[in-house]
């Protein structure tokens, strides 16, 4: 797989990659390996620093996400469901079970109690997502969360792969979901709120809510937290990136700055270092830094970054002491595009190398 120089920033470099022609949905990365999902609902993953592509498996069904434990892959799916994957001998990947089980949905259907109403006429197992399962995260080893446009967050236990609960979360479809490192889970959704939840007495409970005056103008598609968990990111189709710190004396949220630039829909959020970069409908990311002279806050924008052909829906970031930080995102014409940020000052300054 070959790379091709596309632009340079002083310090920061964009580059291309070619993977096979069709238009990239999705991108994660984990063990530098890039995970990116395609229209043809192929999974291509390619090394982050050699970009050689180790293996090409088929997933049947769009992708909305992937998160990673142990050795497995989850990839959320547009048909409701979740699968698991096993990263087997040969770099290869192996389909081991999709959620719910059919032995999780047989034990439950024998109950009538097991039933909810989701539709008009129409009722599900408790365990199901009746639509698109939009994110994933693991709050442990031992458990994750997923959540839905169908405006719920389920936890489910990766020992037996069962659902253990299941939360009528939002009051329209969720969008995003993270969790910190104590285990806070945080929700993002169409309805314009941010939901905390925590462990309370065994299940997860809602903590608090983070609308804030409906600070949001219109629905959260995206949330992350940075490296050490103090700040909260959120971005929205109002176009702003809304920073939220956590309050004084309490496990709260307080709105701390408010990032405006995009002139559409904020998409997707990553964090790395002391960089936030925010993908958007304009067909842009901007490269935001904040942190001035130790402080929390004081964030703005160091670049913008153009040349997309469609609206910014996924960046995911590869950081090692050697390469600096590589962030991939899809670029022209179905291409990866790679920013190499090799020092932290980013110049105003670009040319395009022939």
């Amino acid at each position: 797989m070959k790379l091709r120089p596309l632009l340079s920033i002083l310090s920061s470099t964009t580059t291309t990659t070619q993977p096979p022609t069709t238009t990239v949905k999705f991108l994660a990365v984990h063990n530098h390996r890039l995970y990116l999902t395609t229209t043809d609902t192929l999974i291509h993953v390619i090394h982050t620093s050699s970009f050689n592509l180790l293996d090409t498996f088929t997933v049947s069904v769009p992708v909305k996400s992937i998160a990673f434990s142990n050795g497995n892959i989850y990839t959320a799916h547009h048909d409701n469901k979740i699968r698991v994957w096993k990263l087997i001998k040969d770099k290869q990947h192996k389909h081991i079970t999709t959620l719910p089980t059919l032995e999780d949905k047989l034990l439950r259907s024998v109950s009538p109690k097991n039933y909810v109403n989701v539709r008009r006429h129409k009722r599900k197992l408790w365990i199901q997502h009746y639509d698109a399962v939009s994110a994933l995260a693991f709050i442990t080893d031992e458990l994750f969360c997923s959540v839905s446009w169908d405006k719920c967050l389920k936890i489910w236990r990766t020992s037996d792969f069962r659902c253990v609960q299941s939360i009528e979360a939002h009051d329209d479809a969720i969008n995003d979901v993270v969790v910190s490192a104590n285990g806070t889970i945080f929700t993002g959704s169409a309805d314009c709120k941010i939901k905390m939840w925590g462990k309370v007495y065994g299940k997860y409970e809602l903590i608090a809510t983070l609308d804030n005056n409906n600070k949001h103008k219109s629905g959260v598609n995206a949330l992350v937290l940075n490296d050490d968990g103090l700040l909260l990111f959120s971005g929205g189709s109002d176009g702003a990136v809304l920073v939220w710190g956590k309050e004084h004396g309490s496990n709260g949220r307080v709105l701390t700055e408010v990032l405006r630039g995009h002139c559409k829909a904020v998409l997707c959020l990553i964090s790395v270092c002391d960089l936030l970069l925010s993908g958007s409908a304009d067909r842009t990311v901007r490269i935001w830094r904040g942190g001035c002279e130790g402080k929390l806050g004081g964030f703005y924008c160091l670049k913008v970054l153009g040349g997309y052909e469609r609206p910014v829906r996924s960046l995911v970031a590869d950081y090692d002491c050697k390469s600096g930080i590589r962030v991939f995102s899809e670029g022209p014409n179905g291409v990866i595009r790679l920013i190499t940020i090799k020092g932290l000052n980013i110049s105003d300054s670009m040319s395009i190398l022939v």
